[in-house]
């Protein structure tokens, strides 16, 4: 009877680990007013970035990690790839005439982030 209880017990705390893992994170969204700076280290941070629409917004990239994976930024929506040298600030202006999601990623597309255009 003990045995079943614990397995119960057990069941339960791993069912509301992986809700709260895959489930329970939420976004942090970053809001850029004329200018942001994004940390590329590990992948970017921030991640989720809010900018206006039809406003000039300035992206300060400063590439920290020496992966060539983060060599790149590349945002296809925007027809946007730039190089980023390590220790060096790489500035993409935006001005999106359109609302909406919009991914951007490493050249290998293995690291990936968001702005969000409201």
């Amino acid at each position: 009877m003990l045995d079943k209880i614990l397995v119960a017990i057990l069941g339960g705390g791993l069912i509301v680990f992986i809700y709260w893992f895959f489930l329970g994170k939420k976004e942090k969204i970053v809001r850029a007013k004329n200018s942001l700076e994004i940390l590329v280290e590990g992948g970017y941070k921030p991640d989720v970035i809010s900018i206006p629409l039809g406003k000039e917004t300035t992206l300060n990239f400063f590439r920290k990690d020496p992966s060539s994976c983060l060599e790149e930024v590349v945002m296809p929506d925007f027809g946007i790839r730039k190089f980023l040298p390590l220790n060096e600030k790489v500035s993409v202006v935006l001005n999106p005439k359109t609302k909406g999601e919009f991914a951007f990623s490493c050249g290998m597309n293995m690291f990936h982030g968001k702005i969000v255009v409201s």
